[in-house]
């Protein structure tokens, strides 16, 4: 791991490989760079790969923010301009995939192409929501509740990510949860689920500020077809529903579509790192 001074903190990245392209690859709530380990060494004799732990996760610092999407942004931002990155391949799941899309849209022109999973394409109601998460989202989001279930009780780490990748070792669990000791700690874990853009059926999608940015990225999606973009599939009870899979051919230009196995977790790095390397080096090649 190295580590860069970024704005009033810091941020830890993975830098490994070399070669013609930049792959850029973007973590979930609530891992870290981590989960990328058996991803990154089937790409570095190909590109110059770079896995940041995102602020307040994994061995980044833990500045005094709110850690909004805005926030998260930011600091990405500031992390691929202090590293020189020039357009690069991004890859990212869950909010890593959403970070990657708004990186794309705010940097017109930047990006050779994207590769997403298990991520937000769009805003979404709550109906349109993983029917099994609803409850757990919607208590997340309660004040109070939330802080219970997130800060006090560690909810995403002791609870989630088996509950959808059951075949995570305690060691590897342990990695995820060793930058998460106390409640203060796990403040970002708490501020994700806050921040994906919800509305009743009818109703306004809150928060608006995160809408606004899902908005101008689906727009950036549909208006780029020079931007190769591949969206990796997986168990269909997770964010890539079949639903949102129609919706991404009808609504997202130059997409390709492509099953990394039913079977694979919303964690899909964990279950199916072979699979997406597999598919990061196809992109290359159409780059190439």
């Amino acid at each position: 791991m190295h580590t860069i001074e970024v704005l009033d903190s810091h941020m830890s990245y993975v830098d490994e490989g070399a070669g013609d392209a930049n792959v850029v690859l973007l973590h979930g709530n609530p891992s870290s760079s981590f989960i990328w380990r058996n991803v990154v060494p089937g790409l570095t004799g190909r590109a110059r790969v770079i896995a940041p732990d995102l602020i307040g996760m994994g061995a980044s610092g833990k500045p005094d923010i709110d850690y909004s999407f805005a926030d998260q942004a930011t600091y990405l931002e500031a992390l691929l301009d202090g590293l020189g990155i020039a357009k690069p391949v991004l890859v990212g799941y869950d909010w890593g995939g959403s970070l990657a899309m708004d990186w794309a849209a705010r940097h017109p022109g930047q990006t050779r192409g994207l590769v997403v999973m298990e991520t937000f394409l769009r805003k979404m109601t709550w109906a349109e929501y993983p029917a099994g998460a609803v409850e757990f989202f919607r208590t997340l989001r309660t004040p109070g509740a939330g802080e219970q279930m997130a800060l006090e009780e560690n909810w995403f780490i002791e609870n989630a990510v088996r509950a959808t990748n059951g075949g995570i070792s305690d060691e590897d669990l342990a990695v995820y949860r060793k930058p998460y000791p106390d409640p203060e700690s796990r403040r970002p874990l708490l501020a994700w689920p806050r921040q994906i853009p919800l509305a009743e059926e009818g109703g306004p999608f809150e928060p608006a500020a995160v809408a606004e940015r899902f908005d101008a990225y689906g727009t950036w999606l549909a208006a780029t077809p020079e931007v190769p973009k591949l969206l990796l599939t997986a168990s269909p009870y997770g964010l890539g529903s079949p639903e949102m899979i129609d919706w991404a051919r009808a609504h997202v230009a130059g997409l390709e579509v492509s099953s990394i196995g039913e079977e694979v977790g919303h964690h899909a790095p964990e279950d199916a790192p072979e699979a997406i390397t597999e598919a990061v080096l196809g992109l290359l090649d159409r780059l190439a």
